[in-house]
């Protein structure tokens, strides 16, 4: 049975399949009020992602081989890929590493921080995210070393303004719920970046994601993402498409830069992988699940991509 394609995401949508993916795990929050000179280091976090929303005066942010950025009041600012960073009143101070500056525990996942080294004030609200979505994990891996939104580069920026207040608001007051709201209004600010991105960065019709917006190409990358256990082949993706198969399999492998069964082959082996480190599944379960008849044909494919048998993931 073919697919609908009127089931999935446009394929000229700018959200599209992976901003569909992008439900955060595993968050954690911290509210820092920081008076005077200050700075403070971030550790490298992999597979994480680290967010700053300064709602209150600004700081410095600085990356390493890179010139320190000022991020005034109003700033949302990314770091996707795990890179250690500083925020800092002066890009000259020498920096406290963020687990020694003082924090303060208030839940699982919120977290408050108080430098009082004199009277000028400025508030950011940071955060360190994860996605464990296969296709949210591919969109990140294409975003840039940093993400910075400001309300004037905005048409409309009230979104933005009105978000700003209302977590900088429930930072001050600490009524009861507070929590709650702020690290759900940090998600939504964070998904918005991303997507802020993707609709203004031409690298973002380029790799991965320019295949997913492709007329042709995005039907054959969702219907592999939401239906991997088929018995797909080049032709009846091409089908799927309405491509030939020679025409598809070249432009397939002009936009993802990967033949059309490589990619099916690690899309599979990455999913199952992800899947044996969230739970423990019969190996012939799993290969099931994802189109592979035996169990050995499914494991030989595992250690090829993944590099390791799946008995060393269990």
């Amino acid at each position: 049975m073919s697919l609908d394609p009127s089931s999935f995401p446009t394929a000229n949508d700018p959200l599209g399949e992976a901003l569909h993916q992008l439900r955060v795990d595993g968050g954690l929050y911290c509210r820092s009020t920081l008076r005077g000179a200050w700075s403070v280091s971030m550790p490298v976090l992999p597979g994480k992602m680290m967010f700053h929303i300064v709602t209150t005066g600004q700081c410095w942010l600085c990356i390493e081989q890179q010139a320190p950025r000022l991020l005034s009041q109003g700033t949302l600012v990314l770091i996707p890929h795990a890179l250690g960073h500083t925020l800092t009143s002066d890009p000259q101070l020498t920096s406290t590493p963020l687990f020694e500056s003082g924090l303060k525990r208030l839940s699982e996942r919120y977290e408050t921080l108080e430098i009082n080294n004199g009277d000028e004030l400025t508030e950011v609200t940071c955060g360190v995210l994860g996605f464990d979505q296969l296709a949210a994990q591919q969109l990140i891996q294409q975003l840039p070393a940093v993400l910075s939104l400001q309300q004037d580069e905005l048409a409309h920026p009230h979104w933005l303004t009105s978000t700003l207040a209302l977590i900088s608001a429930e930072a001050q007051q600490l009524k009861p719920g507070g929590e709650t709201i702020i690290t759900h209004l940090a998600d939504i600010l964070v998904i918005q970046l991303i997507r802020h991105w993707l609709e203004q960065a031409p690298q973002a019709s380029e790799g991965w994601l320019g295949a997913l917006r492709d007329k042709h190409i995005g039907i054959a990358l969702r219907a592999i993402h939401h239906q991997p256990e088929r018995n797909w082949t080049v032709s009846s993706l091409a089908q799927e498409c309405g491509m030939s198969r020679s025409g598809f399999s070249a432009r397939f492998s002009q936009l993802i830069g990967n033949s059309v069964k490589n990619y099916l082959t690690q899309w599979r082996m990455n999913l199952a992988h992800q899947r044996l480190q969230q739970q423990r599944i019969p190996l012939i379960e799993l290969a099931e699940d994802l189109g592979y008849n035996s169990e050995a044909a499914f494991s030989r494919a595992f250690k090829r991509v993944i590099g390791v048998s799946p008995g060393k993931v269990l």
